[in-house]
């Protein structure tokens, strides 16, 4: 079978292109004969079809980028994201969720039927759902400036890390607003990578030491590469998983199963 997974041709839109994930989502795509458009605050060494510019921190950023994306769109990718230190708290939370929260919800007019939307999230989420009533009051927010209002106020609840909350939150996002987009005809889905060897990968070994981060690798014992996390999204969002909605993908090395069954010790 030619195109098992339905992209050539297709108009996809990825963020996050300017290297990591992203950058192999957008590569993988185009190889496959999709037509991307990038877009990133940097710009991506993929050959795609167009790129543009935008700062997931600002919404009229946001708003301007989201207008010149024609649909229809048939798969978007939100890939971008912040790791914490050395950027600020709110920032990082700011662009991993509420940024690309809006760009998603902006472009859910210009979204086929059918159509997807994949969200790269982490296995740091792990646990979501213990902070689910205090997450809902921060999904109920429509607007870009109420959820940040309710970040600074909050900063409390989530200011130990902006990283981890943003994953809490995408997670939680993923089942509850994926219920809704379904009815449009619009999967959405996430995937939660494992520790990954892309460009962020330092700034996490400088915040929370090495040894810990690889506490998070699962009995597979080593990192993945950003190419093994970007096909579990490709195909995710591909028409093969057309029943596939409002989930979220471990793609962790076994880190999730083995520490809810008692068997995870760490790498080594």
């Amino acid at each position: 079978m030619k195109d098992a997974l339905g992209y050539e041709g297709s108009n996809v839109v990825v963020t996050g292109t300017a290297s990591g994930m992203g950058a192999q989502v957008a590569r993988i795509l185009t190889e496959l004969g999709a037509r991307v458009t990038a877009l990133d605050i940097k710009d991506t060494e993929v050959p795609v079809e167009r790129q543009i510019s935008i700062d997931l921190r600002d919404r009229a950023a946001i708003d301007e980028a989201a207008a010149r994306i024609d649909g229809p769109i048939e798969s978007l990718f939100s890939c971008a994201g912040l790791p914490g230190p050395p950027f600020s708290e709110i920032d990082t939370i700011v662009v991993n969720f509420v940024g690309a929260r809006h760009l998603i919800e902006s472009l859910v007019p210009k979204m086929a039927n059918p159509s997807s939307i994949g969200v790269i999230s982490s296995a740091g989420g792990i646990g979501w759902e213990q902070q689910l009533p205090t997450l809902m009051e921060l999904l109920a927010l429509n607007s870009f400036e109420e959820q940040r209002e309710w970040l600074v106020a909050h900063e409390e609840t989530w200011g130990y890390s902006g990283y981890l909350w943003s994953k809490y939150a995408l997670d939680a996002w993923v089942g509850w607003r994926g219920a809704d987009l379904i009815k449009k005809g619009i999967r959405l889905n996430a995937t939660n990578p494992g520790p990954t060897e892309t460009p962020m990968m330092p700034a996490f070994h400088d915040l929370a030491g090495k040894e810990i981060i690889e506490m998070a690798i699962g009995p597979i014992d080593r990192y993945s590469t950003a190419e093994e996390q970007a096909w579990p999204i490709v195909l995710l969002n591909s028409a093969r998983m057309s029943y596939v909605s409002g989930t979220v993908l471990w793609t962790d090395g076994g880190f999730s199963g083995a520490t809810a069954t008692g068997k995870h010790s760490g790498i080594g």
